[in-house]
């Protein structure tokens, strides 16, 4: 029986562990990146691990989120992740070279090799037929330190590709018709394979885009071939030498198959307030629009810019919408400038921001009070943006730029003919915005600003937990809802005794009180619990206000991870109609008075003085992590063992 991609790079990385759908796996990994939103925290976890340098083959740091310096903090913060950068062995990427997954994409993700980052749409340099991963920023030290990611074997999941795209039909609506077609939870425990004839018919930038929002779908990684087309953007990367040829086998096997005809795909919308509330844009209708917003990891190469550009030359954009556009990185940038496409953007009235993440995480650019914003980005979720009560709706760069110049959500084939971009040859190469570490880092001092705290730690459970329930929450609780993002929150991300005061913030005003005053406490959530981005935070600030437990109808993967790592115990309800029997503020007795040998354990809910079963799903490893408190105890245990 034939291999399928995934399986063949988990494969020649497999370190542990046998490649059965749904059990423990631990596999080596080459690369990994950072982006400053996480990093800082990451870096604190990976000297706590007291190693002299990294042991990966290479170790990236990026500056693409906190570059809004309203403060002395994130200023702080940059500079503390130069100096580690320096110290132990990592390349550091100086803010405005560009966002983290565009600039892998160009200079760094290589075929068949294994990447593992602390930021949920890593699987972007699946693109180029990288096994990439989000996780959280302790599961990436532990990497950087030379351990082995642990995660559970996922099924995997072909997407056959035939025909090929209509006019004004991008990469965009293909997975905005997956994500209609599988919604927010339908990837989780799942790597999204995508094969057929219409493959070939992908750009990278364009495969990126797809394999990006993977994440939205709750996926594992998502992965394209490594082809012809691959090799001409590796060449003309000049990075000819990085190229290896990677197809799935003929007899190759999945979990399951899916079939997307390209050639019956129209421009799609997202609307609020989630990826998978998914219409064609003729049926949404022609909602007037206040903001437009282009770029973000999803939507910023080269190839995206230059077909808006074309959209918008000679024209001018809509006197009642403000249009913001984002290149994904200085190379991007650069060619526009070079090519005159920028001043097309300028003079249609595009404002022109960094090469970061920007709007996307609610840095900057807020749309106005009850307005409504189109964006090329890949979240849509309630507040995100830093306006409680906007409207966003996610669509393609094409969408987006015809939008702006009408006013009203337009669709693109009203332009007629479509405009074709034909890929260079050859892009200009620049890393001087990267710092290359030095041979021996011993000597380097680390810059820490007062805004970086220590690192709190996870005690061990006991043989009971013995607590109320803070918050009942119901589906599809972001990691948004739990740690926000924004301006506001951002700058806080390496204190977490600040970030901790705004934990469900926007969902209860009161929990953090609450959970104080009870000391410790439990969490309830339903369906698809902690999806959204991989910030551990989301999971390290409940724990620092003395969440012992979820007790969850399912969870997103990477948050469940955080859970574990954090000593925070992850339990399904074994029948889901015990959620319902649960309430606020009821007080809850969890067993654990055999440890975690069991698989299912009991709870009794004091309050109402009843009793139900719960499902802990770890393997051997992850209830060892929990019984000592986290990942960080258990793996110094580890190492003073040896």
């Amino acid at each position: 029986m034939g291999l399928n991609l995934a399986q063949k790079i988990i494969s020649q990385h497999l370190v542990a562990g046998k490649m059965v759908s749904g059990e423990e796996i631990a596999i080596r990994i080459d690369q990994t990146l950072t982006q400053d939103a996480t990093g800082t925290m990451a870096y604190l976890q990976l000297e706590a691990m007291n190693i002299p340098k990294v042991r990966t083959k290479l170790s990236l740091s990026y500056v693409d989120h906190n570059t809004l310096q309203t403060g002395f903090e994130n200023a702080d913060d940059h500079l503390f992740l130069q100096s580690i950068a320096a110290k132990y062995g990592i390349v550091f990427s100086r803010p405005g070279n560009g966002i983290c997954h565009q600039v892998h994409l160009e200079r760094f993700a290589v075929p068949g090799t294994t990447l593992l980052g602390s930021d949920s749409h890593t699987p972007t340099a699946g693109g180029v037929g990288a096994l990439a991963i989000g996780a959280g920023g302790l599961d990436v030290a532990v990497a950087m330190a030379g351990g082995p990611f642990y995660f559970n074997m996922p099924a995997v999941v072909r997407v056959n590709l035939t025909g090929r795209l209509p006019d004004w039909v991008s990469a965009k609506d293909i997975i905005l018709e997956v994500l209609r077609r599988l919604t927010v939870k339908g990837g989780v425990g799942k790597i999204i394979e995508y094969g057929g004839e219409g493959v070939a018919t992908l750009s990278v930038p364009e495969r990126a885009t797809i394999a990006n929002m993977g994440a939205e779908l709750g996926a594992t990684s998502s992965l394209f071939p490594s082809d012809e087309v691959t090799r001409a953007f590796l060449t003309a990367q000049g990075r000819s030498s990085d190229w290896v040829e990677l197809l799935p086998d003929a007899d190759a096997t999945y979990e399951e198959t899916i079939t997307i005809d390209l050639s019956t795909l129209e421009p799609m919308v997202a609307r609020p307030h989630m990826p998978d509330n998914v219409a064609a844009v003729r049926e949404v209708g022609p909602i007037k629009v206040d903001q437009v917003a282009i770029g973000s990891c999803t939507n910023s190469s080269y190839s995206d810019l230059m077909r808006v550009a074309a959209i918008l030359k000679g024209k001018r954009v809509h006197p009642e919408v403000s249009l913001v556009i984002s290149p994904g990185s200085r190379q991007v940038y650069s060619m526009l400038a070079a090519n005159g496409a920028l001043n097309d953007l300028i003079a249609a009235g595009a404002r022109i921001l960094e090469c970061t993440c920007g709007p996307c995480i609610g840095m900057g650019q807020a749309p106005p009070s009850g307005g409504v914003s189109v964006r090329t980005f890949n979240r849509n979720f309630k507040g995100r943006s830093g306006t409680a009560d906007a409207g966003l709706y996610l669509a393609s760069p094409e969408v987006a730029a015809v939008t702006a110049l009408n006013g009203y959500l337009s669709d693109p084939r009203e332009l007629g003919p479509a405009i074709s971009i034909t890929p260079p040859d050859s892009y200009p190469v620049d890393d001087g915005m990267l710092i290359f570490p030095p041979a021996d880092g011993t000597k380097v001092s680390i810059r820490r600003g007062p805004n970086i705290k220590p690192l709190p730690l996870a005690q061990p459970p006991g043989k009971t937990i013995t607590a109320p329930v803070i918050i009942k929450t119901g589906d599809n609780i972001t990691t948004d809802d739990i740690s926000p993002a924004g301006a506001k929150y951002l700058p806080l991300r390496s204190n977490i005794p600040a970030l901790a005061e705004h934990v469900f913030e926007g969902i209860d005003p009161d929990f953090v009180r609450r959970a104080k005053a009870a000391g410790q406490g439990i969490i309830i959530g339903r369906q698809n619990y902690g999806q959204g981005s991989s910030r551990e935070h989301a999971a390290l600030c409940p724990m620092y206000l003395g969440i012992k437990a979820v007790i969850a109808q399912s969870f997103a993967r990477i948050h469940r991870s955080n859970l574990v790592n954090f000593g925070i115990l992850p339990l399904t309800f074994v029948d889901p109609a015990d959620y319902d029997r649960v309430d606020a503020a009821d007080e809850l007795v969890i067993d654990l008075s055999n440890g975690l040998e069991q698989e299912e354990l009991t709870v009794t809910n004091t309050t109402k003085d009843y009793s139900f079963k719960v499902r802990h799903d770890l393997s051997p490893r992850q209830q060892a992590v929990i019984l000592a408190g986290g990942l960080l105890n258990y793996t110094r245990q580890q190492v003073n063992k040896q």
